[in-house]
């Protein structure tokens, strides 16, 4: 996984904190209890309940550990001030060529869960291809099936909750 570091409003800090205590303690244990009595069923190769405890403990320990990495690397304030270069936190509007425009907020996914609008990775096609660039700029990004998109960079703007 990538140690960059992820842009966090505090909010969302402060959930993910809440998550990754929720998931090291409570949700845990809960789980080993789910191993421990499917245990005593006997039999693990046949062990439905067994299996899917032991695939929920898996999912369950991975995510505690990108909770902590995305944690220990988070930036946590308030999105950039308006300097005319395209940063992590703002909100870009972009045309394409078609006329179709789109406004989103270039932030990590986590922050997507609280957001009414758009949200895009810095690390996503589109976020690699707007970030540092200014009003007035144009650019483009690949798709998956290798076809060419160009954009015109229409606003910058800081976010407001």
């Amino acid at each position: 996984m990538n140690t960059a570091s992820t842009w966090l409003t505090q909010e969302s800090f402060d959930r993910l904190s809440a998550e990754l205590v929720d998931r090291s303690g409570p949700m845990r244990s809960e789980i080993t209890k789910k191993i421990e009595l499917a245990r005593e069923e006997g039999d693990l190769k046949e062990n439905g309940g067994y299996h899917a405890a032991r695939e929920e403990q898996g999912k369950n320990e991975a995510r505690v550990r990108q909770l902590k990495q995305m944690l220990e690397n988070a930036q946590i304030g308030t999105p950039p001030s308006d300097t005319g270069t395209i940063a992590i936190g703002h909100v870009v509007t972009v045309e394409f060529a078609d006329g179709d425009s789109e406004r989103f907020w270039l932030v990590s996914r986590e922050e997507a869960v609280h957001s009414t609008m758009d949200v895009y990775s810095p690390d996503s096609p589109l976020g690699n291809a707007v970030i540092g660039k200014k009003q007035g700029d144009n650019s483009s990004f690949a798709l998956p099936n290798g076809k060419e998109i160009t954009i015109a960079i229409k606003k910058v703007e800081t976010y407001q909750a």
